[in-house]
């Protein structure tokens, strides 16, 4: 009970900073309204929990169930997700109300020892929807010419000394999840993989390193980029051919995040760039991504020698998107959650500075799209030995 008020509480907190209107945002079909976000994540206790195993509960409101489906198609036809920013209807109040009787209603079920799975799996998702209510709405204010500001500024990073190279002994190693603490179903099961043997960076790619790649012409030369990435960034215009949110003005870099636009931070981690980005610098490099497999392996065996594992930036590897040997999605709509994704994205390992505490471990999966940048993304470079 504890732990549900607590993350249903942060997800409010993270709106405490915002007017109504900043609620009603949809930049791109990718991202959602935050007002959208506050009713999803109640939607998922009433559509899982209380409908299925609370006879008396009341719904809020008969369209609701429709308006705030988002993907699961097992139980309904959902709103399309590119018209999310036309529902000036309802009213972020009537939204907050309906949190409310949520909350409410949620009560009873707090406490059944057969519900806590599925409890924990919708408070685990509303951490990941916490993450992208402040992704959302970074990319929404980052399309106004004012740049609002959320948060004030951290200090600037230190000074970075070149990567230590950690080994990545060749041989059989075991990935993903096993034992009773929480993970997605897309972590398990447990298995085998073989490594090839390598070295993996002890930390990430900075900005200063990023802005050589861009200086002697990265995103102008073909040879680094594979064909579909090659593809993308060159139809975007000029612009925007370099990681999102850079700005280039009287030949001084600057960078837009919550804090507003702020001089670039050299040696801060590289951040919002594409798998194709990614994977282009690595080539320049003269290295390569880690698969997920290296990374996790990596991260159990040095975690004191690997910096910003967690909490940074999500790091791209080289690793498609694609059920473990062994997975099974859960049975129903539930089953909808991870498995039907697996397919044309990336995985991703660690976790970002706007990954909810608490909501980070070795074995999670996160996946995007490969030219999917608004994310808080990054990479930590691996190379072979032989």
């Amino acid at each position: 009970m504890e732990l549900y008020q607590q993350v249903r509480t942060q997800t409010l907190a993270l709106c405490q900073p915002l007017n109504t209107a900043d609620h009603e945002l949809q930049a791109a079909e990718f991202t959602s309204p935050l007002k959208w976000h506050l009713a999803h994540t109640s939607w998922f206790f009433e559509t899982f929990l209380l409908k299925p195993h609370r006879p008396d509960y009341q719904e809020f409101h008969p369209l609701f169930g429709h308006l705030f489906n988002s993907y699961y198609n097992g139980i309904g036809q959902p709103y399309p997700r590119a018209q999310r920013g036309l529902l000036s209807r309802p009213t972020l109040d009537e939204v907050l109300a309906y949190r409310a009787h949520i909350d409410q209603a949620m009560q009873p079920l707090l406490n059944d020892a057969r519900l806590q799975p599925l409890i924990e799996l919708g408070l685990n998702h509303e951490q990941q929807h916490q993450e992208l209510m402040l992704t959302d709405l970074l990319y929404c204010w980052a399309k106004n010419p004012l740049e609002p500001v959320y948060r004030q500024a951290t200090q600037h990073s230190a000074e970075q000394t070149a990567p230590n190279w950690q080994s990545l002994t060749e041989g059989v190693t075991e990935v993903g999840h096993s034992g009773p603490a929480f993970a997605f179903d897309n972590e398990t099961p447990r298995h085998r993989q073989w490594l090839q043997g390598g070295e993996i960076a002890s930390r990430l790619v900075t900005n200063a390193e990023c802005l050589q790649f861009i200086e002697q012409g990265g995103y102008q030369q073909p040879q680094w980029w594979l064909a579909d990435g090659w593809s993308w960034i060159s139809s975007l215009p000029p612009q925007e051919r370099q990681p999102l949110y850079w700005r280039r003005h009287n030949n001084e870099w600057s960078t837009y995040g919550l804090a507003g636009r702020q001089p670039l931070d050299p040696h801060a981690p590289l951040c919002h760039i594409s798998f194709y980005e990614a994977d282009a610098y690595a080539r320049w490099a003269g290295a390569r991504l880690p698969t997920e497999a290296e990374w996790e392996s990596a991260a159990r065996l040095y975690p004191q020698q690997l910096q910003q594992l967690f909490g940074c930036r999500w790091q791209w590897t080289a690793s498609s998107y694609q059920a473990y040997p062994g997975y099974r999605p859960a049975a129903g709509a539930v089953g909808e959650y991870n498995g039907k994704f697996m397919c044309n994205q990336m995985v991703l390992r660690g976790s970002s500075c706007a990954t909810p505490e608490g909501h980070s471990r070795i074995t999670y999966r996160n996946f995007f799209y490969p030219h999917e940048r608004w994310q808080f993304t990054g990479l930590r470079l691996a190379r072979d030995t032989h």
